[in-house]
């Protein structure tokens, strides 16, 4: 990985104090300048082409334009908000303050919770409404949560199935799931709600502070089911005590401004549960306790369980 500081010229930020604030997929730095506060982000090699990440800048300043609150690309004194520094890929972007969401909730009361999950709901109606109206909804460069990236042979976060921790009978219960939920989900198809989406609003990438909800961290987001979109925004939430009443407000928010069939919502529940499942596999000596991994597995199971189980006869 590059040194941060050899793309602050890019940008005329000589001099600015750098502070790695993430390492994960990217590494993401707070920098501090005179002329403001940006996150600076390297990219991971290979993992992005130039071409979709241009598109995700350009995504992201369309639904800033729309009103929206999501981290805005900065030009660089050449132009492009992309660029390269020693073969690594460099974006600037605008810098947002706030608490996550799971840190915020620590702190409020039961209808200020609620609160906050109706007013998720509703800026993820606006983003997915805002993401339709941008003029290359349909055909900019970006990774497909469709059937074949959730199900198929090379989903976009690895097969599941093939998890090296899992038991032959759970291996053969989540191959189960797999093609009977490839065959639901190729008969829905028609009928649900397609097309740009955030693809990771975990808690961990949607902030709260006094002026509303920002919403950070793009690097997944192509096209997708809207309904994988709001499993995702709730899977991480269903143990909590109040979890029903914040699922309400969620779906309350989201429908009062948007439609949305929500009967296969199960379905997008058990899909995101086996998504880590899959996307654990190149991370699994990253805990060598192997908790992490073992979550995974056992909420997949228990969402998958009671998937099948509603659809026998």
């Amino acid at each position: 990985m590059i040194a941060p500081e050899q793309a602050l010229p890019l940008w005329g930020l000589e001099g600015a104090k750098i502070t790695l604030v993430a390492a994960r997929e990217n590494a993401v730095y707070r920098v501090t300048h005179p002329s403001g506060t940006y996150a600076l982000r390297a990219h991971r090699m290979g993992y992005r082409t130039d071409t979709q990440l241009a598109a995700e800048l350009e995504w992201m300043a369309w639904l800033d334009r729309s009103g929206l609150s999501v981290p805005t690309p900065i030009a660089s004194i050449e132009g492009p908000h992309l660029q390269r520094v020693d073969g690594v890929q460099i974006d600037l972007l605008t810098w947002l303050s706030g608490e996550t969401l799971d840190t915020a909730l620590l702190s409020l009361d039961p209808n200020a919770r609620r609160d906050l999950f109706k007013r998720l709901g509703q800026t993820m109606a606006k983003l997915h409404g805002a993401s339709d109206q941008w003029p290359q909804a349909t055909s900019c460069d970006r990774p497909s949560w469709d059937i074949d990236g959730l199900l198929g042979e090379t989903p976009l976060w690895d097969r599941f199935w093939d998890n090296p921790a899992l038991t032959s009978n759970q291996r053969s219960h989540l191959t189960e799931f797999r093609g009977k939920a490839t065959d639901d989900l190729s008969a829905l198809q028609p009928r649900l709600d397609y097309g740009l989406i955030h693809a990771d609003l975990v808690p961990g990438n949607v902030m709260w502070s006094g002026d509303g909800l920002h919403l950070i961290d793009f690097d997944d987001g192509g096209y997708g089911f809207r309904l994988f979109e709001i499993a995702t925004a709730l899977f991480k939430h269903r143990n909590n005590p109040d979890y029903p009443a914040l699922h309400a407000a969620l779906i309350h928010g989201y429908t009062a401004n948007r439609t949305i069939d929500l009967g296969p919502l199960p379905l997008f529940l058990a899909l995101r549960a086996v998504t880590y499942v899959g996307w654990n596999i190149t991370r699994i000596d990253e805990d060598k306790t192997g908790e992490r991994n073992a979550r995974f597995v056992a909420n997949a199971m228990a969402l998958t369980t009671e998937y099948l189980d509603a659809r026998r006869p």
